[in-house]
Formats: structure tokens, C-alpha cells, sequence
């Protein structure tokens, strides 16, 4: 597994100043935050990104992230895929394998949502075939349809293309309906992304993406999951990923030690 930080995590800093400091500290892979990167390249060229990357000796891992794609329709859906294609083709020339997909399920789903959602998904996933990337669909546990891991491994599953999978986010696994079975459930070259944050003293029911902690100083019980991930083979990212404004307040490298300090931390107890 490969100990990464989403940008996210730092989100007052900007593109090039994360890649700096998360390297400074040691964390050589990063999980880019699109709108980071896109106003970066409004003052810069797509050659200064692969320039600073390369002097910094980063590897980016993963970009997130793109809703809208599986039941918009009309303009609103040609939007939307216009957008991915642009956002494609950026991960394509920064050789960024994975591109994070959030479910759009707004209201209380049809049966024909359902359909329509595996559809739009396939029609994702061969579109970043063709840039060799993949698409990891992650479930929103606050959603009104795929909320939990089983929901979106079946849509991953029956889209029937080899690059999509799923994005296993700890935090809307928790907060959400997910069982613990659902694991088991995934295949283990369908998991794609991994994004760590842990959560205390607040009802799972109130928790919000504010409450997000460092992996390790909450209640999830994180060494099992990362130990299955390792049982099944998972060499990917895994990424810390918090949505904390006190933690925002921070120096984006003291942000940054911390974070790849927990994660080092926690994978050391799984592998013990």
C-alpha cells in the first residue's frame, strides 16, 4: 500500500505549495484535488506541473473528484461528461491513474435510476479507458442511493468494464449503512482508491465531513480494514483525507507530518 495525502486535507494551501510540503515530510504521492490543479493551470502550463512533480519526486495517485455524470440528462448531463473528458485528459498527461467518482443520487431513487446510473458508469468507464485511466466510484453515505460499499461494488460490477471499481472511503463507511461483510463483497481488483479519517465523540448520525480526524485518534477500527486490504492484495494509495477547518488553520507541512505520521502508524499496526 502506498501512504498518500489528498490535497483536500490542505485545502487553503494552493497546488504547488502541497506538493512542496508534502514532500518536504516525506509523502511522495498525493491524491489531487481537481479544482487545486485546474486553477493552478489557469496561471501556469501543463508542463510546469510535470516539471515541479518531477523535481519533487511525486507521483500523483488519484484525482477527486467528479459528480454528475450517472443521472443527469439533457444539458445539465453533457455538462457534466464535457467536463470529465477535460478532467481525463489531465489525468492522462500527468499519468494519474485513478479519477474519483461521487454518486449524484439528489432524491429518493426510481428503479430506473438504477439502470440509467450503470449505463452513465459504463459509458465513464470507457471513456477513461481510452486515456488509459481509471474510474473509482465512491458512495456518499448521507445519500439517498448508493450509500454504502455493496451498492456501489454492484454498480461497479454490472457497468462491466474493467477499469471501473470502487472508492473505499472509511469515513462514509462508517456513517453510513455499510456492513462489515461488504468487504468480502468487492473484488479484490474492483478496489481502486482508499481514503482513511477516523471520528470521536460524535453520533454517526450528526457526524459531518467537519468531524473528520486524523486515522488512528478516533473510533473506526481501522487495522482490520487495512489488514484485508492487505489479505487480498491492495497495492494502491492510501490516502488521508480530512475535511477539517481547525486543521486548516495549520501550516500546510505541519498539516502534512501529521497526517503521513498517523498513516505510517496505522499501517505498521496492521502489519504487525
Amino acid at each position: 500500500m502506498i501512504p498518500c495525502i489528498s490535497q483536500v486535507t490542505t485545502l487553503p494551501s494552493d497546488f504547488a505549495s502541497d506538493v512542496c510540503a508534502y514532500s518536504e515530510v516525506g509523502c511522495t504521492a498525493i491524491e489531487v484535488w481537481l479544482t487545486k490543479l485546474e486553477t493552478y493551470l489557469d496561471g501556469h502550463s501543463m508542463d510546469d506541473v510535470a516539471r515541479l512533480i518531477a523535481e519533487r519526486g511525486v507521483a500523483l495517485q488519484a484525482a477527486s473528484v467528479h459528480g454528475g455524470i450517472l443521472l443527469s440528462q439533457g444539458d445539465a448531463r453533457r455538462e457534466s461528461f464535457a467536463l470529465l473528458e477535460r478532467r481525463l485528459d489531465l489525468c492522462r498527461r500527468l499519468d494519474i491513474p485513478t479519477l474519483v467518482v461521487v454518486a449524484d443520487f439528489a432524491e429518493p431513487p426510481a428503479a430506473a435510476d438504477y439502470d440509467r446510473a450503470v449505463v452513465s458508469l459504463k459509458q465513464a468507464g470507457q471513456s477513461a479507458a481510452r486515456r488509459g485511466v481509471s474510474i473509482a466510484l465512491e458512495f456518499q453515505s448521507r445519500a439517498s442511493f448508493c450509500n454504502n460499499l455493496c451498492t456501489a461494488a454492484s454498480l461497479a460490477e454490472h457497468c462491466d468494464e474493467p477499469n471501473v471499481g470502487v472508492c473505499l472511503d472509511v469515513y462514509h463507511y462508517y456513517t453510513g449503512p455499510s456492513k462489515l461483510e461488504d468487504l468480502a463483497l468487492v473484488a479484490p481488483a474492483k478496489v481502486l482508491h482508499v481514503q482513511l479519517s477516523d471520528l470521536a465523540g460524535v453520533p454517526r448520525e450528526l457526524a459531518a465531513d467537519s468531524d473528520r480526524i486524523l486515522p488512528g485518534d478516533g473510533d473506526f477500527q481501522l487495522v482490520p480494514i487495512l489488514d484485508h486490504l492487505r489479505s487480498i492484495g491492495y497495492a494502491r494509495a492510501v490516502s488521508v483525507e480530512l475535511m477539517n477547518p481547525t486543521l486548516w488553520q495549520l501550516p500546510t507541512n505541519q498539516v502534512a507530518e501529521v497526517a503521513v505520521t498517523a498513516l505510517r502508524r496505522l499501517t505498521s499496526l496492521a502489519q504487525s
